[in-house]
């Protein structure tokens, strides 16, 4: 849900395994006294096995990984922390080797949200915006747990992603409920010996055995999203760990909860009328409506359309349930790309709404496998494990009926989704208290002003709270992830400049939004 862009990164899930640690040979009373000081001492002491990062022929990520002479290899850690002499599970990584050793600094780890969204194919594009500070960094993807490469969790579910809009009426919401119920089921059936440690703190935990097995002292961390939260956290649990610290997309961790979607309404609604007024700047290609205004009763026809009866897009009925999530999915990056794609999709549902049979654009067809189908049962798994294992959720549906009547009265296609209720309704509670997270962190943080995943207010409650950041602001874009996804310079050399000398800006930054043409 807050991964940078929803839906859509590569994933792939390895057989469960519980690989046997490499360990330094030590003779038995040294171990035995180790392990007395350090329990993880076997975890953090393991010797890494690098390998090639290619899978199979039809592996794109690895040979995106194997061109850029990145290397892979798996780390083993604890599944339960408190009983690390029991079950093991892998956490794979990806690395590319800094070339200019001598001026070389920390490793820079990487997570680019989700939660649940795999980040060991990421370490080549972010070396190629780091530009020439690249060299003197490792970079280091990470799959956290049960994500990507890592040991895998997946309840089996028909869909990838568990939230759903309310509909129109309490019928519609019941429905809801019920699938929401089912969701959380099936994870205690086909997951229920893992999901306890599907945790952001057990994350952290993780983050901080791959330190040590890389022989390191300290990390350096670029996170995006959800990546910015796991940030807060892991610095808060282990301080004294970190160097450099890059947060974009910033999540305010007084406001992170199992309601994740509660309070994006506002600036999904701003990013979707300037997607308007792009569309009807090009109604001659779209027929989507020539004025903003035209555009969006554009969309609440299809809205009223689907609600009414399911639309028939390919193989895939659209009902109100589905439809806006649909918007949402094409409302997170601020480019000519994906508005295009999206006015193309929209142009499938209107058809569809007149009766027609429709074959959906590829972006439609995308987001209509990813939510009706199991295809990406393990994103949405283990999302919405983390999730749910982070933070408890109000147990009574009455509670989220009244949320969802409120939110439908003030935007009537997105508060039906942002307020609705989802599987932590049912879920167990979580064995550990959220983090408190520190009072400051020396970091930089990065965000635009209509981001429509981790809203601007976010970051600037974080960098109040910790005067020793910095924050780069984007202004007049509809942004989520922006340093080296938007091609901004302001915002690319800023965060360049921090690696490279540790420095962080005098002052904040304000950067300008390009005007997508």
């Amino acid at each position: 849900m807050l991964s940078r862009f929803p839906g859509t990164s590569r994933r792939a899930a390895l057989a469960l395994t519980a690989a046997a640690l490499t360990l330094t040979a030590l003779p038995a009373t040294a171990r035995a006294a180790e392990a007395t000081a350090d329990p993880l001492a076997r975890f953090h002491q393991q010797r890494l096995i690098w390998k090639s990062c290619l899978l199979g022929p039809d592996d794109t990520t690895g040979e995106e990984l194997e061109q850029a002479g990145a290397r892979c290899a798996d780390v083993t850690v604890p599944l339960d922390y408190s009983r690390p002499g029991g079950r093991t599970i892998t956490v794979a990584i990806s690395r590319i080797r800094a070339t200019d050793t001598g001026r070389r600094i920390s490793p820079l780890l990487l997570n680019g949200g989700g939660p649940g969204g795999p980040t060991l194919g990421d370490a080549p594009w972010v070396r190629e915006a780091m530009k020439d500070v690249a060299a003197r960094y490792d970079v280091v993807g990470v799959d956290p747990r049960f994500v990507g490469r890592s040991t895998p969790l997946d309840c089996r579910w028909p869909t990838g992603s568990a939230w759903r809009g309310a509909g129109g009426d309490r019928a519609g919401f019941d429905r809801t409920a019920a699938l929401s119920k089912d969701l959380a089921r099936r994870c205690r059936t086909h997951a229920g010996a893992v999901l306890p440690h599907a945790t952001t703190r057990n994350t952290a935990r993780d983050m901080d055995v791959v330190r040590a097995a890389l022989g390191e002292r300290r990390i350096s961390y670029l996170g995006y999203s959800y990546g910015s939260y796991l940030g807060e956290v892991y610095t808060s649990m282990f301080p004294g760990r970190t160097d450099r610290v890059v947060l974009d997309g910033v999540i305010d961790p007084d406001r992170y909860s199992a309601r994740l979607w509660r309070g994006v309404e506002g600036a999904n609604r701003q990013a979707l009328k300037r997607w308007a007024s792009w569309a009807a700047a090009r109604d001659a290609t779209y027929g989507l409506g020539r004025t903003r205004d035209r555009v969006l009763a554009t969309i609440e026809r299809v809205r009223v359309a689907a609600a009414r009866t399911p639309l028939r897009l390919g193989g895939h009925r659209l009902d109100e349930h589905v439809m806006p999530i649909v918007v949402l999915n094409g409302l997170s990056q601020h480019d000519d790309a994906t508005f295009g794609n999206f006015a193309q999709g929209v142009r499938d549902m209107l058809r569809a709404a007149r009766g027609h049979h429709v074959p959906p654009s590829p972006w439609l067809a995308g987001v209509l496998d990813f939510v009706l189908t199991g295809a990406k049962s393990p994103y949405g798994s283990a999302q919405t494990a983390i999730v749910c294992g982070d933070n408890a959720a109000p147990r009574d549906p009455e509670v989220y009926w009244r949320d969802v009547q409120r939110a439908r009265d003030q935007d009537p296609l997105f508060g039906p989704v942002t307020a609705n209720i989802n599987p932590c309704a049912y879920w167990d509670r979580p064995r550990e208290r959220p983090t408190t997270v520190r009072d400051d962190l020396p970091a930089l943080l990065v965000n635009a002003t209509g981001d429509p995943r981790t809203y601007y207010d976010g970051a600037v409650a974080v960098r109040g709270k910790w005067p020793s950041s910095r924050l780069v602001t984007v202004r007049g874009a509809d942004q989520h992830g922006v340093y080296g996804s938007f091609g901004l310079p302001c915002v690319d050399d800023a965060v360049n400049a921090y690696l490279a000398t540790g420095r962080l800006p005098a002052r904040d930054i304000d950067c300008a939004a390009p005007a997508v043409r």
